[in-house]
């Protein structure tokens, strides 16, 4: 298991799944798009549209592409 990123702040949050412990597939919370209190991830950084983030839980590291600033392409 990798310690947590040195630059993870909880101040700085992003609300999606985690592909690894997959923590959140059985909240309702979550399920419901809604920020939940106990499913977030450290945004460690983010450059245009790709999210580079970190699970709490599990610590795992992976970097995501939205749509977000894309013009929803």
């Amino acid at each position: 298991m990798l310690p947590l990123d040195p630059s993870a702040d909880i101040a700085r949050k992003a609300w999606i799944p985690c592909p690894r412990c997959q923590d959140d597939s059985d909240c309702g919370t979550c399920l419901a798009g809604r920020n939940c209190p106990d499913h977030w991830r450290y945004l460690l950084s983010s450059t245009a549209n790709v999210l580079h983030v970190q699970c709490p839980g599990c610590t795992h590291l992976w970097s995501e592409r939205t749509a977000f600033g894309t013009g929803g392409a």
